[in-house]
């Protein structure tokens, strides 16, 4: 071949190279940045009263942060057997959402404050192969969608229409479940999630193995592939940092609930201590974005 056509012809190829490499660049899934947070400081967590979940409210003003405890319960709720709480979230309008199981059953139940202070409460069939299980819930920061935790190592986190938000909701009816977020690796025994962004989750794993991600109790970044809905969404699983395991007792630690308020920045997790020591020393711990 003559040198200008193979000069010809290499420019051509390159030229194909090139536009190949755009296209699979085009089509690539997004890159995700995981983020890295540091201990800043911490406080007492009371184990009656602080020892299962914690979030800021931002509506009304100046609304002091909410915990959940066994102490926390309404005799009239735990009286109906609805007897443990998990993680708390607010929506950003307002309203505050507890999540509730009972030792058995076929349903778990959403005990919803509305801004103006009115309960109600918002009661969940299980489907197929759903566990009893009620952890924690996360507002997604649109407002109308919620996740709901299970216990165990999962490979979704289920979808809800926000009760008392979502306008497809009513105390009287069923919340059904409407989707899912479909995870790319398993978690174990997630105690906590909330959002620090449309479709970023942060969420606390008492995982006592280790096994999945090199560590127990991991703190983990969720990145969503959209924000929730009605539809499955995929979730990337990254484990950030151990938490911090500190205490004057030795033994097992368990993670609980955590919570991202936007407006400082701040994350904070509970993590109670062993034995005698969770009622001396268990903490809530506050990091930042580093």
């Amino acid at each position: 071949m003559p040198l200008r056509a193979r000069q010809r012809c290499h420019a051509l190829l390159t030229g194909l190279v090139a536009l190949a490499s755009a296209a699979v660049l085009a089509g690539a899934p997004p890159a995700f940045a995981a983020d890295t947070w540091t201990e800043v400081g911490s406080d007492r967590a009371d184990p009656l009263t602080e020892s299962q979940g914690l979030t800021s409210v931002e509506v009304p003003a100046n609304s002091p942060n909410r915990y959940t405890g066994i102490g926390t319960i309404p005799f009239g709720v735990s009286s109906r057997g609805w007897n443990h709480v998990g993680d708390p979230d607010a929506s950003y309008n307002g309203y505050y959402i507890e999540p509730y199981q009972a030792d058995s059953g076929t349903a778990k139940m959403f005990r919803v404050q509305a801004p103006g202070g009115a309960w109600s409460e918002y009661v969940h069939t299980l489907s197929g192969g759903e566990a009893l299980n009620n952890s924690w819930v996360a507002v997604s920061p649109g407002g109308q969608w919620m996740l709901a935790g299970e216990w165990g190592t999962m490979n979704r986190l289920p979808v809800f229409p926000t009760p008392g938000v979502n306008p497809s909701t009513s105390p009287s009816a069923n919340l059904p479940q409407a989707s899912n977020v479909r995870l790319d690796r398993p978690v174990r025994d997630v105690q906590g999630c909330d959002f620090s962004g449309p479709t970023t989750l942060l969420c606390s794993s008492d995982d006592p193995a280790g096994t999945l991600f090199g560590m127990t109790k991991p703190l983990l970044q969720i990145d969503l592939s959209a924000e929730p809905g009605s539809s499955d969404v995929t979730g990337r699983v990254t484990a950030l940092r151990q938490l911090p395991l500190r205490s004057g007792c030795s033994g097992t630690f368990e993670t609980e609930g955590i919570d991202y308020d936007r407006r400082t920045g701040t994350l904070r997790v509970i993590v109670l201590s062993p034995g005698f020591c969770v009622l001396t020393d268990s903490k809530t711990y506050r990091f930042t974005r580093s």
